[in-house]
């Protein structure tokens, strides 16, 4: 049996020791899910693997045979193929170009031979059920989902003078899937452990881990803590050894009391992807946004932002219109947490005090002309804290944050306004269990402020945990209003799938 094992392998970053003597196998015809907190690392661990960083100290051996440390070349000959969370595609270029751009283009008589790329591009792509994206469709033209499915995809092409695949290392690549788009994955990654080859599953999504693994291993603060076999833990047991305490609580109970006056008011909202939206969000309150992939959760949100045209209807803030212009949102007292927070929500390479005062500038101008540096470091600082960011100071870059923190950054900055409302599309996306708890912990303090949230989500238990009452979306249209009175998984997707009825509409 093919197997790669890490023996003791350490890594420092300066003072930190993002790995600390880990020790990992790798077999064939298994799924090994690596779990840990972001910063625990596993991104280190990767890159190890992938020949992107060399370890301080360790080895890797392949059937016994030590393999050459910090070559990508050496470790793709020898069959090990990536799924990396951030895919930066190509978006001028073809899925079949996108497919091949870690290896070499076919050629026939010196020139590239493009029906043999696009036809290896439409095998890959067959082989995993996706016959209907074009392989000579732009990128541009695929959502995210499906980018990643692409991604996987190529990695089937077979490459001369490469070992065939054979292990598959797969970095959060469900996290910008829909339902169906994961049900497709998962359906991939059993047929290829069903063929022999083996996959390191990474992600903070439980019920994912318990469902596809055979193995789970856990890191805390760069070391190795356990490899247990799936039958012999459970989602608490993993928790606790992630982070070192009891998480099993992770949505903190409602505080007393019924929600105040509304606050919000939304009035026939149309827009692209969204019809006549009506809502009223009451102070206090926290209303949860759910429907399938394409519903318009996330058009809503950006709608009453102005961040997207308004095309028809009105929002209202205690009373008083709010213009179609995000400025004019913030300034209001609305604050947007967005879904893509390395993408939309923070400039990577600024510290984390820029990202933190971006939308409040002029609130920290002196004359209104000279910025008050200070301030917004002493300002930047105390978010931080209140947000619970762990970081070396708020001069730091975010770039250098893990996902959790870097999500925290984007919380912080929203709080920076003293908002009335918070808009917050997919709040916990890929960010590991302790910082969700950090982040519900933050919600329903600030809900039992007064402030209130309106929250799309995906996460089903996310919202069925959090929200006092759920509108659903279908096709851009509200369909239905929800209690959340004791209602299941099950209730709630069932109103994902039904059509609207007046009893349920009634709340």
């Amino acid at each position: 049996m093919t197997e790669l094992v890490l023996e003791g392998l350490s890594r420092a970053f300066g003072r930190v020791r993002a790995l600390d003597g880990v020790n990992l196998t790798l077999r064939r015809g298994e799924v090994h899910a690596l779990m840990g907190e972001n910063g625990a690392g596993k991104s280190t661990l990767i890159r190890q693997l992938a020949g992107l960083d060399r370890p301080d100290e360790g080895r890797m051996l392949l059937d016994g045979r030590p393999l050459p440390l910090g070559s990508p070349t050496v470790l793709r000959d020898a069959g090990l193929r990536f799924i990396h969370q951030e895919l930066h595609p190509v978006r001028g270029l073809s899925v079949a170009e996108n497919m091949h751009l870690d290896r070499r283009y076919p050629q026939r008589l010196g020139l590239v031979d493009w029906r043999a790329l696009n036809r290896a591009a439409a095998t890959a792509l067959d082989r995993i059920g996706l016959s209907r994206i074009a392989p000579r469709a732009r990128m541009s033209e695929l959502g995210v989902g499906d980018q990643m499915l692409v991604r996987l995809a190529g990695t089937l092409i077979e490459d001369q003078g490469s070992a065939l695949p054979w292990l598959y290392v797969m970095d959060e690549p469900t996290a910008a899937l829909t339902g169906d788009e994961s049900e497709r994955l998962f359906s991939v990654i059993d047929g290829l452990t069903d063929r022999g080859a083996g996959v390191l599953y990474v992600s903070h999504r439980m019920p994912e881990v318990l469902r596809l693994a055979h193995r789970v291993s856990v890191l805390r603060d760069g070391r190795h803590v356990s490899t247990r076999q799936i039958g012999d833990t459970s989602q608490v047991r993993i928790i606790r050894e992630m982070t070192g305490r009891d998480l099993s609580a992770l949505y903190p109970p409602r505080q007393a009391g019924r929600p105040g006056a509304p606050v919000l008011e939304v009035e026939g909202l149309t827009a692209p992807g969204l019809t006549r939206v009506s809502l009223g969000l009451r102070a206090g309150e926290i209303m949860g946004v759910a429907g399938l992939a394409g519903a318009g959760r996330g058009a809503l949100l950006q709608a009453i932002m102005g961040a997207v045209p308004r095309l028809g209807g009105i929002v209202r803030l205690d009373g008083e219109t709010v213009p179609a212009r995000p400025a004019a949102a913030w300034a209001r007292g609305l604050a947007y947490v967005p879904r893509e927070r390395r993408s939309e929500g923070l400039l990577l390479r600024k510290s984390i005090t820029d990202n933190v005062m971006l939308p409040h500038l002029t609130s920290f101008a002196r004359a209104g002309v000279f910025v008050d540096a200070m301030r917004q470091t002493r300002m930047a600082k105390a978010l931080g804290q209140e947000v619970g960011l762990r970081a070396t100071g708020p001069g730091q870059p975010c770039e250098a944050l893990s996902g959790g923190n870097q999500q925290k950054v984007v919380f912080a900055r929203a709080l920076a306004g003293k908002p009335r409302v918070l808009i917050l599309d997919e709040p916990t996306r890929g960010v590991d269990v302790a910082a969700k708890a950090d982040i519900y912990q933050l919600l329903r303090r600030l809900s039992g402020e007064g402030v209130s949230i309106l929250m799309a989500s995906s996460d089903l238990p996310e919202l069925l945990g959090l929200a006092d009452r759920i509108i659903v979306l279908q096709e851009g249209r509200r369909t239905h209003l929800l209690e959340n009175h004791d209602m299941t998984e099950a209730d709630l997707l069932a109103h994902l799938y039904d059509a609207p009825s007046p009893a349920a509409t009634v709340a």
